[in-house]
């Protein structure tokens, strides 16, 4: 525990906000530097809109293999866990289908730039097994007319890490929040690290939802209601159902996880969306604490999630 004031910053990043608190101020500016150093790796890893990408030259490889970076390498590696841990329904060969959607470009550019159109015919996505990787000699290969896509894994991955960087390198307490996927490590404040849970990570604190507290891992937001856009003649979302190849059809609106680490809630977060009625069971059999939403505002909880202090209205 600590009784040290906490420090804030926040600033865009992966077309979303970030916010980076810290138990020590007069730390606050070398915790952005590193975290800064750190999500730039990452971009420059995974994005895919960069034609300077490493995902962009996998993705344009035509079938052939690529050698790619251990931060690359550890980014595929831990999508591909994220499939295996649900059975392929957070799959990271979503990338043809969201580019189909009009999600081609940085969401702010999508937003600013009205309707989309629908490209392809949608279909079950290719599906992560048919991703070739040796991560011992780091060679991937994707089958032509598959497109990766490591936005639903690569956030919570760089949460956790960026996490982890701070407090070792600089022994503060730190969070790490990059879109509402947030990681905590290091000393704890006294109240522990308070977190407003709503559909909207930036919304303010008066927004409805519920304030819970951590003290150590991570806590994920998964929301059909926040990044959409239209796509032709309907209004679409960035959670693809790989079975479908569409924006999932669910009966949550929201999901919120809390796991051990932020990679594992935003897995869990993303696939409860997917799993619809059978998210719950799933997650308290997993014995993970999660805040599920109807789209009428009706909340239901798991594994020990307290109990809410501001019901969820209708959206």
């Amino acid at each position: 525990m600590t009784t040290s004031t906490v420090a804030r910053d926040s600033f865009g990043v992966f077309g979303t906000t970030a916010v980076l608190l810290v138990t020590e101020a007069g730390a606050l500016s070398q915790a952005r530097a590193l975290a800064d150093a750190e999500l730039a790796a990452v971009d420059l890893a995974c994005s895919r809109f960069r034609p300077d990408s490493e995902l962009t030259a996998v993705n344009a490889a035509g079938g052939a293999a690529v050698t790619v970076t251990e931060m690359f390498a550890d980014l595929l590696a831990a999508a591909l866990r994220a499939a295996r841990l649900t059975d392929g329904d957070v799959d990271p060969t979503c990338g043809q289908a969201l580019a189909g959607l009009g999600y081609d470009r940085d969401f702010a550019q999508v937003r600013a730039g009205g309707p989309a159109s629908l490209g392809t015919v949608f279909g079950p996505v290719p599906g992560w097994r048919r991703v070739e990787f040796d991560q011992q000699v780091l060679r991937v290969r994707v089958p032509t007319g598959t497109q990766l896509d490591l936005g639903a894994t690569a956030k919570a991955w760089a949460s956790d890490h960026c996490a982890e960087l701070i407090a070792g390198r600089l022994g503060c307490g730190v969070l790490v929040s990059l879109g509402g996927d947030l990681a905590v490590a290091g000393p704890v404040p006294d109240d522990g690290w308070r977190v407003r849970v709503t559909d909207d990570h930036a919304a303010g604190p008066e927004a409805p939802g519920q304030t819970v507290t951590i003290t150590d891992g991570g806590l994920a937001t998964s929301s059909t209601t926040v990044r959409t856009w239209t796509a032709g003649d309907r209004q679409v979302h960035h959670i693809i159902d790989p079975a479908t190849g569409e924006p999932a059809r669910s009966c949550w609106r929201t999901v919120s996880v809390a796991a051990g680490t932020c990679f594992d809630a935003n897995t869990a977060s993303t696939a409860a969306i997917i799993r619809g009625e059978a998210a719950a069971a799933w997650l308290d059999d997993a014995g993970l604490p999660a805040r599920l939403v109807r789209p009428d505002g009706t909340v239901v909880t798991t594994a020990g999630w307290p109990a809410d202090d501001d019901p969820a209205p209708s959206s």
